[in-house]
């Protein structure tokens, strides 16, 4: 269930942050993404903390990811870890690239 519910929201074109509200590095992540302008629908945050499968969610992330913490961010089909994994990619340059190669800017 868990692992349908994390795919079914994976998109090719789409940036997936699954969140929890209280937690640094998913403000973190979240400030970095609103640098950019994403095209509407292509930016998604999923808030799993008040969810039942919770822990299920966050044991398919360690087996899809090798972590099991949030955010997991996913650009397009892949997970490119948590906050301070795109807080780097952004600052390195190479996030715009990455955000603009499946289509989600303007």
């Amino acid at each position: 269930m868990a692992q349908r519910f994390v795919q079914a929201k994976i998109k090719g074109d789409k940036v997936v942050l699954f969140v929890k509200p209280t937690c640094s590095y998913c403000i973190t992540a979240k400030d970095v993404l609103s640098k950019y302008r994403f095209k509407p629908g292509h930016l998604e945050y999923i808030d799993i903390s008040d969810r039942s499968d919770m822990g299920s969610i966050q044991d398919y992330f360690l087996e899809l990811t090798g972590a099991r913490t949030v955010p997991r961010v996913f650009i397009g089909e892949d997970c490119v870890g948590g906050g301070s994994d795109v807080a780097a990619l952004h600052k390195s340059g190479k996030l715009e690239g990455m955000l603009q190669s499946i289509g989600a800017l303007q």
